[in-house]
């Protein structure tokens, strides 16, 4: 009988180089989709440049991507169900690639921007896919190291992109950031066709829920428009962004209406009320809004308030992503072995916490070395977040499901980054004012200490061999300077704060979340068939 069972789990379960194959596919694709998030930012003044576009056109290239990705991330697990999981996987991976040729090839505004948004069409296929086949590709008792090794993608591609866009884009061209993906992505391709397999009893929808669909693209894709668009429209004073965001907050009330109450969901949003999704649901939204908040506010931080260069700041990330994965990797192995998800997940609500608060003290004179080792706590810390909250997610889920679970769970994360990154803004941009005020009203001409600073200045500029008249101009811009420098230090001080605040917030969650402690003797075991 044990011989039997240990057949049927070989079949079921690709052995050790198959697997390798198939988990090196999908780490490949959800890389690529992720790093695509970022890469481009860092070089929209070139492309901008290079095509003729304003700044105000130029973000439509950033903005048409993120909303055919957070569109097809949720439909993904019905598209596979639809057309099978590894056919369409190779098909999102190819779509993504042809559409990066052309993006690279571009020489119009409307052209990078039409291929953007068919690349995200593509992209959103890979993430979900990517977790549900590294998922199926391990037995229930290895589920811990299978969320580990995706969560090491998700979590170090975000990072890496920034850095990867100004190396390419200033070492050879803007193309590159594009070019680049295709060899990447014939081989994720290749390793697809030929290692990556159906689900085992997976049964083809009945029926299309083309409703679901529609109100689902409705209020998803309005609600990504405003978030990415938002502040430079001056939010709801533009009658635009008041009427997309009726128009979303319509759209999300009757597509959870509509997939409620029909028989063969697009999305089944019922599992967002099973098992610990709605807490992992709560963790999944703040987890985006720590991981891309922090990326979006650290290097506008230390460039603006430190005058570090953008390639500075990216390479200085890298060593914390290493963290991340290295973290991860560890997490694995620990709820492979029984320890309490709750434990570590508690754990690392602390560490970044501790990141947070001191990320929110800095000053004009803080180190890299500090930053350096603060930077490496929020690796370890957001290691020790994602793992647990991957697994728990899925806790439970079987079949269909993962891919359904897996594709809610993809798509909270990145609308948390979006809104994060959103409110960040807002929050930043308010502080700003508030600091910039306070500090305007301590600082006059006519105190003797601004009047002894405004002297010396001018006396070096006089001793370069500056007028009068230009010294004394000089010196005022110098003051000027500095004052704007610490009102922005403060700022980016205060939301790194509020970052700490919303992190521990979630610290009573984990103890809602559910867990039953495994027998002795016995493997963690999570249902995924």
């Amino acid at each position: 009988m044990a011989k039997v069972e240990t057949a049927e789990r070989v079949a079921e379960y690709p052995p050790g180089t198959a697997r390798t194959m198939v988990v090196t596919a999908a780490i490949i694709a959800a890389m690529l989709q992720l790093i695509d998030i970022s890469i481009v930012n860092v070089s929209l003044r070139e492309i901008a440049g290079s095509i003729g576009a304003t700044t105000v056109e130029i973000a439509w290239v950033v903005t048409a991507y993120a909303v055919s990705n957070v569109i097809m991330i949720p439909l993904a697990g019905m598209f596979s169900d639809l057309f099978g999981r590894r056919n369409y996987f190779t098909i999102s991976i190819i779509i993504f690639t042809i559409a990066s040729a052309f993006c690279g090839l571009a020489h119009s505004l409307n052209e990078i921007i039409f291929w953007r948004f068919v690349q995200g069409l593509g992209g959103g296929g890979l993430l979900t896919s990517a977790q549900t086949i590294i998922v199926g590709a391990y037995p229930p008792e290895k589920i811990s190291m299978a969320n580990a090794i995706f969560g090491m993608g998700v979590m170090i591609g975000p990072t890496i992109g920034p850095t990867l866009g100004g190396w390419l884009t200033e070492d050879f061209s803007w193309h590159w950031i594009f070019l680049v993906n295709i060899p990447v992505g014939m081989l994720a391709a290749y390793l697809s066709w030929n290692y990556v397999h159906d689900r085992a009893g997976a049964v083809k929808p009945k029926k299309i829920d083309y409703g679901g669909i529609a109100f689902l693209v409705i209020g998803v894709s309005t609600l990504q428009y405003v978030l990415e668009e938002g502040a430079k429209d001056d939010w709801f004073n533009s009658p635009l962004i008041v009427a997309l965001s009726i128009i979303s907050a319509v759209g999300l009330v009757l597509f959870v209406w509509w997939e409620w109450r029909v028989a063969h969901p697009a999305v089944n949003v019922r599992l967002v009320m099973e098992g610990n999704m709605p807490v992992g649901t709560i963790l999944n939204a703040v987890l985006g809004l720590v991981l891309m908040g922090t990326v979006f506010v650290f290097p506008l931080f230390v460039q603006i308030g430190l005058g570090w260069t953008p390639l500075m700041t990216g390479m200085f990330m890298i060593p914390g992503a290493i963290a991340t994965g290295i973290s991860m990797g560890l997490v694995g192995r620990w709820l492979g072995k029984g320890v309490d998800p709750r434990i570590i997940m508690g754990a690392g609500i602390l560490v970044v916490f501790a990141f947070a608060y001191l990320m929110g003290r800095s000053s004009p004179g803080s180190s890299e070395g500090s930053f350096f080792w603060t930077f490496i706590l929020r690796g370890v810390g957001m290691g020790m977040m994602m793992g647990p909250i991957l697994t728990i997610c899925l806790q439970g889920m079987k079949g269909a499901d993962i891919g359904q679970a897996a594709g809610i769970t993809n798509m909270v994360r990145q609308l948390g980054g979006a809104a994060g990154i959103a409110g960040l803004n807002i929050f930043l941009t308010d502080r700003n004012a508030v600091h910039n005020t306070s500090l305007l009203n301590n600082v006059s001409i006519y105190d003797p200490a601004t009047q002894d600073r405004l002297a010396g200045m001018t006396g070096n500029f006089l001793n370069s061999g500056y007028s009068l008249e230009q010294a004394k101009a000089m010196a005022y811009h110098l003051l000027d300077l500095t004052v704007w420098k610490q009102y922005s230090l403060m700022a980016y001080n205060d939301v790194f704060l509020l970052v700490g605040v919303l992190t521990i917030a979630c610290l009573p969650l984990v103890f809602f979340v559910k867990y039953k402690r495994p027998m002795l003797g016995t493997k963690v075991a999570i249902a995924h068939e």
